[in-house]
């Protein structure tokens, strides 16, 4: 009986390891492990920092069933080259802004900023309840890949610039780094403009490369040092009153998700775009502080200038939205949306 009985107790253990060594190699075979390449270092705040959030956030929400894990610039592809990776589902996910494939699909930058553009609230009414993003998923399924609204930044600075400037005069002729459809605008007005990654500006501006630059928010700005080769730094960022950020994934793979798994990503990246957007107006003053002990002095474009750039952006547009078919359907839909926003703007707030 007792031989029996250890043979019993034996054969249940073995039934009993090997269940759970089924369950959990069932389990593992659930999970989700991707690979999120970059387009920002992940010490850079907001930018960078943002990503790693979401990865962090993913894997917590989900008991680690999904992992998205992130890379730096350049360890899988070169950030410019992200868009062609997850096109082709060689590359599973990425981090970045719609505006950086402006050369790809102009119609993307209206998705990212927009010089004298809404602010973040009014942004993001237009992209998740005003057909902003129903028309961002139509141009990016072409190329075979799905983006999901993933983070929202406070407004940019407008400018570092060596010297004061006091007209749109003095603004011509210089060789300035900028973003997006801002460089438009800026090149209307005589600037020659280049788009330079975060990590080439500063030597690019040392050298005299270039005579001026934009990058982001001053919290971002002063980690990057510009200050120490320029001194005139100059707001509000008619260019970028809100950047919205992205999570880019290889379509196929997004399609062959389950509804559960589509909808923790979806919740993972609102959660990421209500904790960047309270950390961007909460760390801004304090950097600027920072740089005017540092001997930098903080300007307020005069409103001519304004007036000049704020006209400049209506040519730019214009000539866009008769060039492409799909910048002129999203420009008309962001620009009825205000339109009917204003009616609530101008006597809900204060102004």
């Amino acid at each position: 009986m007792k031989i029996r009985s250890l043979l019993f107790s034996a054969a249940a253990v073995a039934l009993a390891g090997a269940f759970t060594i089924a369950t959990m190699n069932e389990a593992m075979a659930d999970r989700l492990r991707w690979k999120m390449a970059s387009a920002f270092p992940s010490s850079l705040v907001q930018l960078g920092t943002g990503g790693v959030l979401l990865s962090e956030r993913l894997e917590n929400m989900t008991g680690g069933q999904i992992e998205l894990r992130f890379f730096e610039p350049n360890a899988l592809v070169p950030p410019l080259e992200m868009f062609d990776a997850i096109s082709a589902g060689s590359l599973d996910a990425a981090w970045s802004v719609p505006g950086y494939w402006f050369g790809r699909e102009p119609s993307l930058a209206l998705f990212s900023a927009v010089p004298f553009g809404p602010r973040a609230g009014e942004y993001l009414a237009w992209m998740y309840h005003g057909g902003g993003h129903e028309l961002m998923d139509e141009v990016y399924a072409k190329h075979n890949i799905r983006s999901l609204i993933c983070g929202v930044i406070a407004p940019e600075a407008s400018g570092w610039f060596r010297t004061e400037i006091n007209s749109v005069q003095d603004l011509e002729g210089l060789k300035m780094r900028f973003f997006g459809l801002g460089a438009k605008v800026m090149e209307k007005v005589g600037v020659s403009t280049q788009l330079l990654a975060g990590g080439d500006i500063y030597p690019a501006l040392e050298r005299g490369s270039i005579d001026a630059t934009e990058f982001s928010m001053p919290a971002i700005d002063l980690d990057l040092g510009f200050y120490q080769v320029a001194k005139h730094y100059y707001f509000p960022g008619w260019h970028q009153q809100s950047t919205l950020f992205e999570l880019m994934i290889n379509l196929d793979k997004w399609n062959a998700l389950d509804d559960q798994q589509k909808a923790m990503i979806e919740a993972a990246c609102h959660a990421n775009v209500a904790a960047m957007f309270a950390e961007g107006e909460a760390i801004q003053f304090a950097a600027m502080q920072e740089l005017q002990d540092k001997g930098v002095t903080l300007h307020r474009w005069p409103e001519d200038v304004l007036d000049t750039l704020r006209g400049a952006w209506g040519e730019v547009a214009t000539e866009l939205a008769a060039e492409d078919e799909h910048f002129r359907k999203s420009w008309d839909s962001l620009q009825a949306f205000r339109r009917n926003y204003a009616i609530w703007n101008d006597l809900g707030y204060l102004q």
